[in-house]
């Protein structure tokens, strides 16, 4: 069973469910994915030992000017302006390919070739019964799909799959939850996370995947989350109340379960709650 831990809005505590999660269904063998490839921090609270470090690369152009006339159509197919022809130059952007092989496709004179171009890592480790693999994009990288894709192919489907999603609802998101059986929406009773969540609810029901709420922070800002959930028809999985010694646990990168046994036991409850809907 895969299940994706998402949030329309950054800082709502995505990081804190999906770790204490996979920390409380210890009797489990669990695989942990940090899908959130721009700044992963799952591993600050699993502290794995990391047992692999592989490269992940994208395929970008080279042009060999001794072939190229510069007619342009290299630059004219492509749509994310990679490649730029002047009357003498041809000069390569490989941070805006996006890898489709057109302009290979579209050179008469077969002056394009693609090699490859490190975008990021993937590393992979252990930490007691959780297999944890996350992706770093490398800085100045604004490529965050293809090192969720590569994260993604390491899925063991004889475990239980946890994957911390990226916040929001743009392209990394879809990838990461592509294929789920069950997303757990975070968010908080605020004006911003209730806007935000309506978004991430569009997107997740546009695919059609089950999912449900939880509410982080329930006893701040007003009700009309509640109301926007009740008249959605919309499951609430878990309600969290803000606790000082929660944010201190994790400002620290300490699980908090490890020091309070009533919120990990909340947290069996919830993924045998996921279970039974999943086999609806």
């Amino acid at each position: 069973m895969i299940i994706s831990i998402a949030s329309g809005k950054g800082g709502v505590g995505k990081t804190f469910v999906s770790t204490n999660l996979a920390l409380s269904i210890e009797e489990e063998n669990v695989q942990f994915l940090d899908c959130d490839v721009e700044e992963p921090n799952a591993h600050i609270f699993l502290k794995p030992q990391i047992e692999l470090i592989e490269p992940v690369n994208v395929l970008v152009p080279e042009v060999n000017e001794n072939k190229c006339t510069y007619c342009n159509k290299c630059s004219e197919f492509c749509a994310y302006n990679a490649i730029l022809v002047s009357p003498k130059k041809i000069v390569i952007f490989p941070e805006l390919c996006h890898s489709c092989g057109g302009c290979s496709l579209v050179c008469t004179v077969n002056a394009i070739k693609e090699i490859p171009f490190k975008i990021g890592n993937i590393y992979k480790g252990k930490y007691q019964n959780i297999d944890l693999i996350y992706g770093e994009l490398d800085v100045t990288r604004p490529l965050a799909v293809p090192i969720i894709k590569e994260v993604k192919k390491r899925i063991d489907k004889e475990k239980i799959v946890i994957v911390d999603c990226p916040p929001g609802a743009s392209c990394p998101v879809i990838e990461s939850v592509k294929g789920s059986d069950f997303v757990i929406l975070v968010t908080e009773p605020t004006p911003f996370g209730l806007h935000d969540l309506k978004i991430a609810v569009d997107v997740i029901s546009g695919l059609k995947i089950p999912f449900g709420v939880i509410i982080n922070r329930s006893d701040i800002g007003n009700k009309d989350l509640w109301d926007f959930l009740e008249r959605k028809n919309i499951t609430l999985l878990l309600e969290i109340p803000f606790n000082r010694r929660i944010a201190e646990f994790y400002s620290n990168g300490i699980p908090v379960i490890s020091y309070m046994p009533n919120l990990k036991e909340k947290f069996k409850i919830l993924f045998e709650k996921i279970k039974m809907m999943v086999k609806k």
